[in-house]
């Protein structure tokens, strides 16, 4: 056990630095959100693909909450809505009032191409629209499913850190 704190000690720190802040995404209006960011997640109608990348964005590994993103479950808690697949029939009223929920100013981003175009799901039966056909959109993130590093750059281009 001596031996492992001696090791600890001579070694120091080995973690590598932290990546360089991005460039601001935010539209004008929601600029107070500088440093801290609470987020709402939404599935509207997904395949829980994106649901996966998003564990894993906010999971040990890619860590997003150290750059001040954290997720809660009230609306009204929420700086941003994160809104996954195209919106169905069912989940339109719902979403329009989630979005009714979050106080000013607020962010919504459309993670995925099923909430940017309804991707696979265009045209489909139970399908009312894409994210932005229901409810304003700020920031989208492409992909089926997008890759966690670009879920964590979005959400770090909304807290700027």
């Amino acid at each position: 056990m001596r031996d492992l704190f001696r090791k600890i000690r001579t070694t120091g720190r080995a973690a590598e630095a932290a990546p360089r802040p991005p460039e601001r995404t935010l539209p004008e209006r929601a600029r107070d959100l500088a440093g801290s960011v609470q987020v709402r997640h939404v599935d509207a109608g997904s395949c829980n693909g994106c649901e996966v990348e998003i564990a894993s964005a906010f999971g040990p590994v890619y860590d997003v909450e150290r750059y001040g993103v954290r997720q809660v479950a009230s609306p009204r808690h929420a700086d941003a809505l994160l809104v996954t697949g195209p919106v169905t029939r069912n989940m339109e009223m719902a979403l329009r009032r989630t979005h009714e929920a979050v106080p000013a100013p607020k962010v919504v981003v459309a993670l995925g191409d099923c909430a940017r175009n309804c991707g696979v799901f265009a045209e489909a039966y139970g399908v009312a629209g894409a994210v932005g056909d229901v409810v304003p959109v700020d920031v989208e993130v492409p992909g089926c499913p997008p890759a966690p590093e670009a879920i964590v750059a979005a959400l770090r281009g909304l807290s700027g850190r």
